[in-house]
């Protein structure tokens, strides 16, 4: 099973969605996902999004946590 850490960092997207963590895997940066919290995301408001990937992952719904999204992420790395 790979060690998958995520590292607090903002992100500037031009909205108010700031907060991000970079994904490493295995000491490897493989995703930036970003907290929704612009008033535009009215139902995902909260949730976590794969902003970009770095390793083939397709791009799911936004999570609802950030363990289902590490959960996720173990899931699907691809080789």
């Amino acid at each position: 099973m790979p060690v998958i850490d995520m590292h607090p960092i903002p992100v500037r997207t031009g909205s108010n969605d700031r907060e991000g963590r970079l994904v490493m895997v295995d000491g490897e940066l493989t995703a930036l996902l970003v907290r929704l919290d612009d008033n535009m995301h009215e139902q995902d408001k909260g949730k976590w999004f794969l902003e970009a990937e770095f390793r083939r992952l397709s791009r799911p719904a936004p999570f609802d946590t950030l363990e289902e999204a590490r959960q996720w992420i173990g899931e699907h790395l691809s080789t």
